[in-house]
């Protein structure tokens, strides 16, 4: 089977003959016919993550997937062979750079009926990261002002139209080019950050959504409301984090210390930071499939580029200048 590994982090992804996947009584197999590239897999690759998710190299990457079931385990009995799924498989067994990928049936979704596999492959981690966000610890409510930035991202322009259709006043940052792009998805107050400031502009917020970390982050605790809380997704990590993620004592004190700075400058401002690193759901993505097969939202892709392709794409990313999500199709 052929794939995409890292092989040395901080190198280029090399293609690979890899074995098939191991098909459990409990997984689903799965042809990918689309996969999402996500900065997730740049910092993978790159090797930013390996003290905190300890990956074994050779790594196949992709954590998007969108595609039809080939075979299923003794056990599954909620799809079958020919069903189009999507999904984000478990952060242990990522891997859609590949022909093949077997995925936990807990994991995947039966795919939106509405939009096409480009447009499925490209959801999943975005999509599952604004819903854990804005919908599971924002518990965003009707009224409430929420400030999602890079809303022209693959993140962010799932966010908008999410926290939109949650009855959020939505303000978004984007390069003045997005600024009709954003406002179509929902956005109702637009910042230029090339040209403005958004701390100096904006103010009261119940809930920021962070993609971008470092100053930013410390920025947008100060539009917070009293209360207000603000949602890391670049980091810094946590020490919920660190527990969730059952990391040994030690690295635990490593994780707290990385996010010492903020935390306590939340709390001297009387709101909260949170690091998020979302997690696999199907039960979720079945929410969402409701949502995009309703017209609440609409996946964004900005560009489709063949297999082969996938190195020099995935390097791609840190240009920016794509609106929502590049992806890897069939061809």
């Amino acid at each position: 089977m052929r794939a995409f590994v890292v092989t040395k982090y901080k190198e280029p992804l090399q293609e690979a003959d890899v074995p098939e996947p191991t098909v459990g009584e409990h997984d689903v197999l799965v042809r990918v016919e689309a996969a999402g590239l996500n900065p997730l897999d740049e910092k993978i690759r790159a090797g930013e993550f390996k003290q905190i998710l300890p990956y074994k190299l050779p790594l196949i990457l992709g954590n998007d997937v969108a595609g039809t079931v080939i075979s299923v385990g003794t056990a599954v009995r909620g799809f079958k062979p020919g069903d189009e799924v999507y999904a984000r498989p478990h952060q242990d067994r990522i891997g859609t750079f590949a022909e093949r990928i077997a995925i936990a049936e807990d994991d995947l979704a039966l795919k939106p009926a509405s939009i096409s596999m480009e447009e499925a492959g490209s959801l999943p981690l975005a999509a599952l990261t604004a819903w854990q966000a804005l919908v599971e610890r924002g518990k965003v409510r009707p009224g409430q002002k929420v400030l999602i930035h890079a809303g022209a991202g693959g993140v962010g322009s799932i966010a908008i139209q999410l926290a939109a259709h949650l009855g959020a006043s939505v303000a978004t940052t984007a390069s003045g080019s997005n600024a009709d792009f954003v406002r179509a998805l929902g956005a109702d107050t637009v910042i230029d950050y090339r040209s403005q400031d958004f701390e100096q502009l904006l103010t009261g917020y119940d809930l920021v959504l962070d993609s971008l970390g470092g100053e930013n982050l410390e920025k947008s605790l100060r539009v917070l409301k009293p209360g207000g809380k603000a949602i890391g997704i670049a980091g810094p990590p946590d020490p919920a984090f660190a527990r969730e993620a059952g990391l040994n004592p030690l690295l635990r004190l490593a994780v707290a210390g990385m996010s010492g700075k903020i935390r306590r400058q939340a709390k001297k401002l009387g709101v909260t930071y949170e690091f998020l690193f979302m997690r696999a759901s199907g039960d979720q993505l079945r929410q969402i499939t409701t949502l995009i097969d309703q017209g609440v939202v609409r996946p964004v892709v900005g560009k489709v580029v063949g297999f082969d392709q996938t190195p020099q794409a995935l390097q791609s990313l840190s240009q920016g200048g794509i609106r929502g999500k590049a992806v890897i199709g069939s061809s």
